[in-house]
């Protein structure tokens, strides 16, 4: 600038829109001072005009001091923008932002001979951003600190502007995604109805709100369905256009599973309330009201809700009335527990009909102890309290006649007792008499042999073939008898003592009933088969009486000119042949079965074979006393077990033996 012209420099410092003062380089007073220079230092033109500079602004001397200096030597302007200052302004200290320039002027010749020093006061600016940028800032801290997921979206693609840490929670995302339109960012919402809604505030302007809208999104690569109340709002520019979204949401997913589960739950409540056939109540302490559910008011006969809960005590039965009273107000203390359960009659005050009734109830108490409220039910148990009176009737009746049963029974049992007693006197005494008998019978009888022998051998020669044959007859009968004799002896001389059990090997036991038909079967051409036989605790001599007449009579009953096949196997016994059998289901058993196939009998002669004395054939087709059987009926029941011989027909006999297979 050329200031050989004072007066030109005077008018444009005067008339200049900033605050100048022009100093001289060399003094550094002041020489020109406008009034905007002034009103930014706040100090009146008179303590600045013709004054040392620094000695005006000693607050800024340290600080610009050499700044000043270095324009003056080298020519060159200094500027500070926006410096922050603290200056004195009417007696008073202020912090102001100001932008200040130390401006050379030079001569013609190129010195600098002044320095003009342009000020504008910028601190109502720099506050205004200053307030916008902590404004910003604090919007930006709430917005991205938030517990409410939050996110922008800006332009018509949805182009994610921000998103808190919250909202890239319920995402799944990381921040990568922001600046991304959030189709590209979140493809899964492609799917659903935000962006509509989206569009739809972009063009009206309005808020967009829902609760517990359903959505999916992809979490760690597996789909993730939660519930989220949101609201989209525009965002308005300086212009008032709306340039895109603020999306806020909450994650209500626990609170909508929870509440389904409650709803679930008082569903299942009424389900089962309807399906128990129960009547509600609540009684309320305060208004001292009662509320019946229409089961009750049915019963009862009326509906109480606009009356005190006491007026329903006359409708129960009067013996009850007292006592349900009481229980309530015993409900209603803290020190029940809250607890109320009683059983009342309730009579309807139209039909008169009687109705027993279990109500059950819980009090809520208040902070304070006191009641607040009684909940409860009811339930109708009339058919059961009469089944309970008519089933203890029965029970008294079903008592006494019990009472009278085990009377008879036990005079029963004494002359059972005394009968027992006279039975195992009379069978000592059969058995006794048996043994007598046929021991003196053999005697006559031996006799009778003899002299018939001595007849024979005196008188045969004289006698002719009829005379003969009598004398064979005699003969003849005299064998069967003496033979009868015999098996009935060994009959009732079959012991019955579990004393005598010892280890019996049935293997041993068949071979050697075979040894004594071994002529027999040689002669009849018979074979007999059987599996591996067990050892069982038994009589060693009755075992072999047992298998001596099973294999005897197989191969006395034989068919003509058809070789005999005898088959002995042995099984453990099922628990149906058990059952069948007769025997007692918690023993183990072994099932021995002989079998042949021999002339057999009919299925109506398979029980009574086993009786004495009994035969199926005449003696002149087969030879025999029919004790044989009976014997081993006899001896298999000795040792705790059961013969049949249910599965015999006429191809052949089958006689099952069931033995236990611990003879205890």
């Amino acid at each position: 600038m050329n200031i050989d012209n004072q007066q030109e420099l005077y008018i444009l410092v005067m008339n200049a829109p900033v605050g100048i003062c022009v100093l001289d380089s060399q003094t550094l007073k002041a020489e020109i001072v406008n009034d905007s220079f002034t009103a930014v230092a706040g100090k009146p033109r008179e303590a600045i005009l013709g004054n040392f500079y620094w000695d005006t602004f000693p607050e800024a001397r340290s600080t610009y001091e050499n700044a000043l200096a270095a324009a003056i030597s080298d020519g060159n302007p200094y500027t500070a923008s926006e410096a922050e200052r603290q200056v004195i302004r009417h007696g008073t200290q202020q912090t102001v932002y100001m932008t200040l320039v130390y401006a050379p002027l030079k001569d013609t010749a190129g010195e600098v001979k002044k320095v003009a020093v342009w000020v504008m006061d910028h601190t109502m600016k720099v506050n205004q951003r200053q307030k916008a940028e902590e404004s910003e800032k604090f919007a930006r801290t709430i917005f991205y600190n938030s517990p409410v997921a939050k996110l922008v979206y800006t332009g018509p693609e949805m182009v994610l502007r921000e998103a808190n840490e919250k909202m890239l929670e319920i995402l799944g995302r990381d921040p990568s995604i922001i600046g991304m339109p959030i189709m590209d960012a979140v493809p899964e919402l492609r799917e659903t109805h935000l962006p509509a809604c989206y569009h739809n505030v972009l063009t009206s302007g309005e808020t967009h709100t829902e609760k517990a809208s359903r959505m999916m999104f992809v979490k760690n690569g597996s789909p993730y369905y939660g519930y989220y109340d949101f609201t989209y709002k525009p965002l308005h520019d300086a212009k008032g256009s709306i340039y895109g979204v603020i999306c806020t949401a909450i994650d209500v997913t626990q609170e909508v599973i929870a509440r389904n589960m409650l709803q679930e739950a008082e569903q299942n409540m009424r389900g089962a309330v309807e399906l128990a056939q129960l009547g509600t109540w609540s009684i309320d302490v305060a208004s001292n009201g009662l509320t019946y559910s229409d089961r009750l008011i049915e019963w009862f006969g009326y509906d109480p809700s606009a009356q005190p809960y006491n007026e329903v005590i006359p409708i129960l039965l009067e013996e009850d009335r007292q006592r349900v009273a009481n229980a309530v107000a015993w409900g209603l203390n803290p020190e029940s527990g809250g607890i109320y359960d009683e059983i009342y009659t309730v009579i309807h005050p139209t039909t008169g009909k009687k109705r027993i009734l279990h109500a059950q109830g819980k009090t809520v108490f208040d902070h304070e102890g006191n009641p607040v409220r009684m909940n409860g039910t009811a339930q109708d148990i009339t058919i059961q309290m009469e089944l309970q009176i008519e089933l203890e009737d029965q029970l008294q009746q079903r008592t006494e006649e019990i009472a009278a049963v085990i009377e008879e029974l036990t005079a029963t049992n004494e002359e059972l007792e005394q009968t027992n007693v006279q039975l195992v006197h009379s069978n000592g005494e059969l058995e006794q008499f048996a043994y007598i008998a046929s021991h003196d019978l053999q005697e006559p009888l031996r006799k009778i042999s003899t002299f018939v022998q001595l007849l024979e051998g005196k008188i045969s020669e004289h006698l002719d073939q009829k005379a003969l044959g009598y004398i064979d007859k005699i003969k003849d009968a005299t064998s069967r008898m003496a033979k009868l004799i015999r098996d009935v002896l060994a009959y009732s001389a079959l012991p019955k003592d579990d004393a005598n059990f010892v280890a019996v090997n049935l293997e041993d036991t068949a071979r050697n009933a075979l040894e004594d038909y071994d002529v027999l079967m040689e002669r009849t051409g018979a074979k007999v088969k059987w599996n591996e036989l067990p050892v069982i605790k038994g009589i060693p001599l009755q075992m072999s009486q047992l298998f001596f007449n099973l294999i005897g009579n197989a191969l006395k009953f034989i068919r003509p000119d058809v070789q005999p096949q005898i088959h002995i196997h042995c099984s453990t016994a099922s628990p149906e042949e058990i059952r069948s059998a007769h025997l007692k289901e918690e023993v183990s058993y072994y099932k021995i079965q002989f079998s042949d196939n021999g002339i057999g009998m009919k299925p109506e002669d398979t029980q009574k074979i086993f009786n004495i004395f009994q035969k199926l054939h005449g003696k002149s087709e087969f030879a025999g006393t029919g004790i044989g059987l009976a014997m081993c009926k006899k001896i298999v029941q000795n040792h705790n077990g059961e013969i049949d011989a249910a599965q015999s027909n006429e191809n052949g006999a089958v006689f099952n033996v069931y033995l236990p297979v611990n003879n205890l």
